[in-house]
């Protein structure tokens, strides 16, 4: 499982988004969000940078953890 730190996140809204980018990149992904805590943890057959970018892509900063 790969993670980053993500900073921005306020809500659910912020979740579902940065949950949708990668999601559409591999439908099968398990993300999880940990709002709190400003880490965004990925199980997918996609690289780090595919996901950062994806996460970027939505307004956020992104970082590996």
């Amino acid at each position: 499982m790969q993670q980053f730190k993500v900073s921005g996140m306020s809500c659910g809204h912020c979740e579902r988004a940065v949950t949708q980018a990668i999601q559409a990149l591999e439908q099968t992904a398990r993300v999880e969000v940990d709002l709190a805590a400003g880490l965004v943890r990925v199980e997918a057959g996609l690289d780090a940078a595919q996901i950062q970018t994806a996460i970027r892509d939505e307004g956020y900063e992104v970082a590996p953890a």
